[in-house]
C-alpha cells in the first residue's frame, strides 16, 4: 500500500510503499518454491529443504529480494493510478527501510513529465519560401539530362581544355616521399569539376597526350589531418583526352531521354515537377520553423531521460536505415571518425527540441479539449494496417490505444497551430539565402 508521495525534486517524487506481513509471507513462498530446486542443503535431495533450513543456512534475507521483486510491479501501477503520477522513465534509487516477519517498506524515485504552462501558440509566424519555378530552373534541368546522356568522344590532336575529360596516371608526393591514396592510374578526370585538390586540374589544361609534368599544390588546412596544409607534388601523364558531345536540344531528345513526344511538353513536366518539389520543401520549412518557435514557448527543465529516449529512437532510425543499405553501423561510423558517443552528442539540440515539442503539443491538446473517438482510432489502425500490409487485429495488438490515442491528440493539435500559423512574406535576402542551400 502507499504510505507517502513526496515532491522531491523539479520533476522527480520519492514514494514510500508498503507490503503486510501476510502479502510478503505469500511472497516469500512463492520465491522460495521457484528457487528451491536450485539450492544446496546437507541431507536434502535438490528441492526437498524446507524453507527455514535454506534461510537458516543462507541468511534470513535470502528470498527478499526476489520476494520484492514479484511484489513490486503491481503495487507501482497502483502508485500511479492513485497518485496520478506520470512517469517518463522506470522508476529508480530503490531502498528497502523496514523488511522482516512483519512485512517490508520500500521507498524509490520516479521521474515524471515535466509541468508545463504555454500561451500564444497560435499565431505563430516564419518565411515560407517560395515555390517559383523560373525558366532558368527548367533550363538548368534540362541541362542536366543533356549532360547524363552526353557521348564522349576521343581527342588527339590537341591539348587538354577546361570541360574535357583527361584520362590520366599520376602519384603524389610530400617531402619526396610518396603518400597513402595520392596513386592512381588511368584515372578519368573531368577538367573544371573541381573534384581533385585546388590548383591540381588547372595544371593539367594545356597538355596533350604523352606529356608527363609535375603539378604543385597545398593542400588546405581543413583536409585530412597527415595532408592538411603541405604542399605536394603530383607526377602526372596525360594518357587520352575525352570530349564530351552533348545530344542537340529538340524534339528527338525528348522522345529518347522521356515519355513525351515535344520538348515542349517535357519541359512542362519538369516545370510541374520542380513546382511540386519545391512547394512540399517550402511547406516542410515553413512547418519545421513553426514547430521550433512552439518548442521555443516550452521554458521548464526537461529530465535528462526524456532527452536520452528521444536519443535511442534516433539512433534505432538511422541504425535501420544503414542496416538496410547493406552497410554495417560500426563500419559506418568509422568512415567519419566517429564512435555512438559522438553521434549521440550530434542528435542531443534536435531531441531536445523534439521533446518540447511533444510536451507542447500535448499541453495543447488538453488546452483546447480535443478529444479522440473509436471512429478516429478505427480509421487510424485501418490506415496503419494499409500501410504495413497487415491485418487491422494485428495492428492493434501491436499498437495499443492509449498510445495511438496520445499520438493522435499530438497530430490535431500539430494541425491546430499549423492553421492559426502566419506565412511571412519572403524578402530578398531571405530568397539569397534559400539560394545558397
Amino acid at each position: 500500500m502507499l504510505k507517502s508521495s513526496e515532491k522531491t525534486g523539479t520533476n522527480e517524487y520519492t514514494v514510500t510503499v508498503s507490503f503486510s506481513a501476510e502479502a510478503f509471507n505469500n511472497a516469500l513462498n512463492k520465491a522460495y518454491l521457484r528457487q528451491k530446486n536450485r539450492i544446496n542443503v546437507p541431507g536434502f535431495r535438490k528441492g526437498k529443504a524446507p524453507r527455514h533450513l535454506i534461510e537458516r543456512m543462507y541468511g534470513e534475507g535470502f528470498f527478499y529480494n526476489d520476494a520484492l521483486d514479484a511484489l513490486f510491479p503491481a503495487e507501482y501501477d497502483s502508485v500511479l493510478e492513485e497518485t496520478g503520477i506520470d512517469p517518463v522513465d522506470s522508476p529508480r534509487d530503490f531502498e528497502v527501510t523496514e523488511v522482516g516477519k512483519d512485512g517490508a517498506t520500500l521507498t524509490f524515485k520516479v521521474t515524471v513529465r515535466p509541468v508545463i504552462e504555454i500561451a500564444d501558440y497560435k499565431g505563430l509566424s516564419a518565411v515560407k519560401p517560395s515555390a517559383e519555378v523560373t525558366d532558368a530552373d527548367v533550363d538548368a534541368d534540362l541541362e542536366k539530362r543533356r549532360e547524363n546522356n552526353a557521348r564522349e568522344m576521343d581527342v588527339d590532336d590537341r591539348g587538354t581544355q577546361k570541360g574535357d575529360i583527361a584520362t590520366i596516371d599520376f602519384e603524389g608526393f610530400v617531402d619526396g616521399v610518396a603518400f597513402a591514396g595520392g596513386k592512381g592510374e588511368d584515372y578519368d578526370l573531368e577538367l573544371g569539376s573541381g573534384s581533385f585538390v585546388p590548383g591540381f586540374e588547372e595544371q593539367v589544361e594545356g597538355h596533350a597526350i604523352g606529356d608527363e609534368f609535375d603539378v604543385n599544390v597545398t593542400f588546405p588546412e581543413e583536409y585530412a589531418e597527415e595532408l592538411a596544409g603541405k604542399d605536394a607534388v603530383f607526377k602526372v601523364k596525360v594518357k587520352g583526352i575525352k570530349v564530351k558531345q552533348l545530344p542537340e536540344l529538340d524534339d528527338e531528345f525528348a522522345k529518347d531521354v522521356s515519355e513525351f513526344d515535344t520538348l515542349e511538353e517535357l519541359r512542362a513536366d519538369i516545370r510541374k515537377t520542380l513546382t511540386e518539389s519545391r512547394a512540399a520543401s517550402a511547406k516542410s520549412t515553413f512547418e519545421n520553423e513553426i514547430y521550433t518557435k512552439l518548442s521555443n514557448l516550452v521554458d521548464a527543465e526537461i529530465p535528462e531521460c526524456m532527452i536520452e529516449h528521444a536519443i535511442d529512437n534516433m539512433i534505432s532510425e538511422f541504425k535501420y536505415n544503414i542496416s538496410s543499405q547493406g552497410i554495417p553501423f560500426e563500419q559506418y561510423l568509422s568512415y567519419f571518425g566517429m564512435d555512438e558517443d559522438k553521434l549521440r552528442e550530434t542528435y542531443r539540440d534536435r531531441a531536445e527540441r523534439d521533446v518540447r515539442i511533444e510536451l507542447a503539443l500535448q499541453k495543447i491538446a488538453d488546452l483546447e479539449g480535443i478529444e479522440i473517438t473509436e471512429e478516429d482510432l478505427d480509421a487510424e489502425y485501418a490506415a496503419m494496417a494499409e500501410r504495413y500490409k497487415m491485418d487491422v487485429e494485428d495492428v492493434k495488438k501491436a499498437v495499443a490505444a492509449d498510445s495511438l490515442t496520445k499520438e493522435l491528440r499530438a497530430r490535431k493539435a500539430g494541425e491546430l497551430v499549423m492553421e492559426n500559423a502566419v506565412e511571412e512574406e519572403e524578402t530578398e535576402t531571405d530568397a539569397a539565402a534559400d539560394g545558397e542551400e
